[in-house]
């Protein structure tokens, strides 16, 4: 099931994003499967906001998380992450889903983010439910912060991409179309 993050999912959530992450070491990026994982006071805001949904098995036990933040009137995906226990199930594209609807019924024209171009499961991934990588001339002002942080913090050191998919076409019960 999906549905808002309350409170008490909040101590979760940095396990669900220490057990995603660690799937990295498969494809060498070492750093990012032993990097840090969101502040709770991050995640409290994120919650409080209403920008924060979470997925739970049939005993209501959070397995997967997704966080959204507004730049440049798109709803940006911050961070969305499937235990591996629970990955190829849809749990994350049915995340986005429920982001785009909300997304729709604020007025956002786009949904966007920023992921690692190479990794299966990042932009190929997102190609796949129909994000168009943006080129970096075509970077929004809220998107290039974003990348130029991510390059401040090191991340470049694999080859980063924006993505962006219009809301346009989308169909009003929020689901994603390629």
């Amino acid at each position: 099931m999906i549905r808002s993050a309350s409170v008490d999912d909040l101590a979760s959530l940095p396990d669900i994003e220490r057990a995603a992450d660690a799937t990295f070491r498969d494809v060498d990026m070492i750093a990012i499967a032993d990097g840090g994982t969101m502040p709770a006071h991050d995640l409290l805001r994120y919650q409080e906001d209403g920008r924060a949904w979470i997925h739970t098995d049939d005993g209501g036990r959070p397995t997967a998380y997704l966080l959204v933040d507004v730049i440049d009137g798109a709803a940006h995906i911050e961070q969305v992450s499937v235990h591996p226990a629970h990955a190829g199930q849809g749990i994350g594209r049915r995340l986005i889903e429920t982001m785009a609807l909300w997304a729709k019924q604020q007025g956002c024209s786009a949904l966007t983010l920023t992921t690692f171009a190479d990794v299966p499961w990042n932009a190929p991934y997102y190609a796949r439910l129909g994000f168009e990588t943006v080129p970096p001339e075509r970077l929004t002002p809220g998107l290039r912060t974003i990348r130029d942080h991510e390059a401040a913090v090191g991340l470049d050191a694999w080859h980063r991409v924006a993505m962006r998919k219009s809301l346009r076409d989308q169909p009003e019960d929020g689901t994603v179309l390629p």
